[in-house]
């Protein structure tokens, strides 16, 4: 199956793409004057997320009948998704169809379009989707305290415990222990430092770029830990698409999203050599677009298409 991303359609006034994430939030309006990006708030997930949609939409300027709404959000469950209640709460704006994924969906479609296959959205957390002939299959996403399997805040948290194993004696020697006393403090209060802090879970997932430049200094455990990371995602990934229908040599293109792939050619180059070894016939290939180019395919994707069944829609 093919792939495109396009631009304003004829049929649209003003096309508004929210790209929403735990730790911020992203609006692109496309219209016939031009394209506009915003910054937004985070969407957090133990609020209503209908709510915060709405108020992302009303804090850009928007008054324009006719206007077309899609959003791919973090951690969106299926309970949360109502698009219905978003097109009334925006009617007076001129919103006159939404349409809603999670950003496993959006992140899939901007790297694989159409394409069967399978997808690795890595930040600080981390979701595997993957899409074949037997449909739609989601791996980890489990959030930081079950799940997450190499993701930044996995390096992380493996750098830390590296760190503070060199430190009690019970583990190798490493330059971890010293990046995490500068990144943290003394040691022996690096714990309750962490634990009483509210932005804990970014801070140990930033912890995971000291993990990368111990691994480029040829640190034998930062470079195990990212070695492990691949694994995780490669595993993931082969999960994936055995769930999702690929039978082994099937065609199948695997991509990802995310800077900590994208940024990262030890972790990506590791990622890509497990994926082969684990399954045959799949092809490993870069982004075809970036995040808002599958925001922009919710609205139109067509129905018979696996991931249609994801998204979420309204209109007027």
């Amino acid at each position: 199956m093919g792939s495109s991303f396009g631009t304003v359609t004829d049929d649209t006034r003003r096309r508004i793409l929210i790209d929403g994430g735990q730790t911020g939030t992203r609006v692109r309006v496309e219209s016939a004057d031009g394209v506009d990006e915003f910054e937004a708030a985070p969407i957090r997930t133990d609020r209503p997320v209908v709510d915060q949609i709405a108020a992302t939409v009303r804090g850009i300027p928007v008054d324009d009948p006719g206007a077309t709404l899609a959003a791919g959000v973090s951690g969106l469950t299926p309970s949360a998704s109502r698009p219905g209640e978003i097109l009334d709460e925006l009617a007076d704006v001129g919103i006159v169809s939404v349409a809603l994924a999670h950003d496993s969906v959006t992140g899939y479609l901007s790297a694989n379009g159409g394409e069967f296959g399978a997808v690795t959205a890595v930040g600080t957390g981390v979701v595997t989707l993957g899409v074949g002939a037997g449909g739609v299959h989601r791996v980890d996403g489990w959030g930081h305290l079950f799940g997450d399997a190499g993701s930044a805040y996995w390096m992380g948290r493996a750098g830390i415990e590296a760190a503070l194993r060199a430190f009690d004696g019970r583990g190798p020697d490493t330059v971890l222990e010293e990046a995490a006393a500068e990144e943290f403090g003394p040691l022996p209060e690096l714990y309750m430092e962490l634990q009483g802090d509210p932005d804990r879970v970014s801070r140990v997932a930033a912890f995971a770029r000291r993990v990368d430049a111990a691994s480029t200094a040829d640190d034998p455990v930062a470079q195990q830990i990212l070695t492990d990371a691949a694994d995780e995602l490669a595993a993931s990934v082969a999960a994936a698409l055995e769930r999702s229908g690929h039978r082994p040599g099937d065609a199948a293109r695997v991509s990802w999203v995310g800077t900590v792939m994208t940024a990262n050619d030890r972790l990506r180059e590791r990622f890509a050599a497990a994926v082969i070894g684990r399954t045959s016939g799949v092809e490993i290939a870069e982004p075809h677009g970036r995040p808002f180019d599958g925001v922009r395919m919710l609205a139109g994707l067509d129905d018979e298409h696996p991931l249609a069944t994801q998204i979420h829609r309204a209109g007027r």
